[in-house]
């Protein structure tokens, strides 16, 4: 009968501290400190130009749709996404429709 509060313990006291376990200190953060951001600003998790320079297999400037998707985990996601960066519907995509926007820039007010 002992063993079910125990047991209960231990899942609460893990549930607890999976946060702290899952902040990733920053890189020039001191070790055992967590990563602050600054409020309000995302810095992406790669280079845009630099990814997009890597899967730019012909250095055409564009990638297809085949480059892009190349790699994916999921590629019916991956060409949904094509689908939605290409702007101009010409079956490839330029370095401008490939780089994310920053949030909050080009969204319609109303």
């Amino acid at each position: 009968m002992t063993t079910i509060p125990s047991t209960l313990a231990a899942i609460a006291l893990a549930a607890l501290m999976v946060p702290a376990i899952a902040e990733e200190p920053k890189k020039d953060a001191p070790a055992g400190e967590p990563a602050k951001e600054a409020a309000g600003k995302h810095k992406p998790k790669h280079d845009p130009a630099k990814v997009f320079k890597k899967k730019d297999a012909d250095s055409d400037g564009f990638l297809s749709k085949e480059e892009f998707t190349k790699g994916a985990k999921d590629a019916a996601k991956a060409e949904t996404a094509f689908g939605k960066r290409d702007k101009d519907g010409d079956g490839k995509l330029s370095m401008e429709e490939f780089a994310p926007k920053p949030k909050g820039k080009g969204k319609k007010q109303k």
